[in-house]
């Protein structure tokens, strides 16, 4: 693989840490279905990207130097 990207956008990785938490629910008692967990990982990937987006934004407008 030549081309990277940040860890909190990889499926693989939420779908992992859902796939546990879900695991650990069901240890108590607490099932959730392999299509929640697929759209739970969809939402996820959803809200970082818009989260990565207005992170953007406020870093632009309180950048305190203009670009060039």
């Amino acid at each position: 693989m030549t081309n990277s990207k940040p860890w909190y956008t990889s499926k693989t990785i939420w779908g992992s840490l859902i796939a546990m938490i879900a695991g650990i629910g069901s240890a108590f008692g607490f099932e959730i279905d392999p299509q929640s967990q697929a759209g739970l990982v969809d939402s996820i990937l959803k809200l970082v990207s818009a989260a990565g987006s207005l992170l953007a934004v406020y870093g632009r407008f309180s950048a305190t130097q203009p670009i060039d």
